[in-house]
């Protein structure tokens, strides 16, 4: 596949709880070249600044290379965030089901709360199911608009999970590997917060 062609390099960001056996996720990883998965004591507990530094251990393991991003649901918060403050160390974000941050409890994403509000200038692809219970896609094609990120509408897909019965999700995977090939051909650029005020959730 490209991803092993161009020797890209791989972060995974799973959701709540870590991604089981048969998630998608747990499955690229094993086929991925090169791909460290972060490991938070909090799995459970939304922590983001344990999550966060989480994603610095797996940045050091990749060295001075930059990495692709791969993460899903509560993941892609927090690898939003983590690629404000560290766009050197990001080749690119691939953004699976991201959640409706307003339906997660504020506790559980304390400084998560500007996620709305962040424009990256690194390359960024969201991935939206019609049917997400967590997300609308109305909602996340905002995000994805406010992200300055490629949207991409795949229908029904549940919460594109290990649920969802896609098993190694050959068709993301080529979507992954798609990807891969803008990532490897930009080079990274700080990303920013927008300068114009936020519109209203809807």
């Amino acid at each position: 596949m490209f991803t092993e062609r161009l020797r890209m390099l791989f972060t995974i960001v799973p959701g709540s709880g870590g991604s089981g056996p048969d998630h998608w996720q747990t499955l690229w990883e094993a086929e991925l070249p090169v791909a460290v998965r972060i490991a938070p004591p909090s799995w459970d507990d939304h922590d983001p600044a344990d999550w966060s530094r989480s994603l610095d251990v797996a940045a050091d393991a990749h060295g001075s290379e930059r990495a692709v991003l791969v993460a899903h649901s509560f993941g892609c918060l927090v690898a939003v965030d983590w690629a404000v403050r560290n766009s050197s160390r990001v080749a690119g974000l691939f953004l699976v089901a991201p959640p409706d941050r307003r339906g997660i409890a504020r506790d559980m994403i304390a400084g998560l709360d500007h996620t709305d509000d962040i424009r990256l200038d690194v390359p960024a692809e969201v991935l939206i199911s019609t049917d997400d219970p967590y997300c609308s896609s109305e909602r996340a094609l905002k995000l994805a608009r406010a992200w300055r990120a490629v949207p991409r509408v795949l229908g029904a897909l549940g919460h594109i999970n290990a649920s969802s019965g896609l098993g190694a999700w050959p068709d993301g995977r080529q979507m992954l590997d798609e990807f891969v090939i803008t990532a490897a051909g930009r080079p990274a650029v700080r990303p920013s917060f927008r300068t114009s005020p936020p519109q209203s959730a809807s």
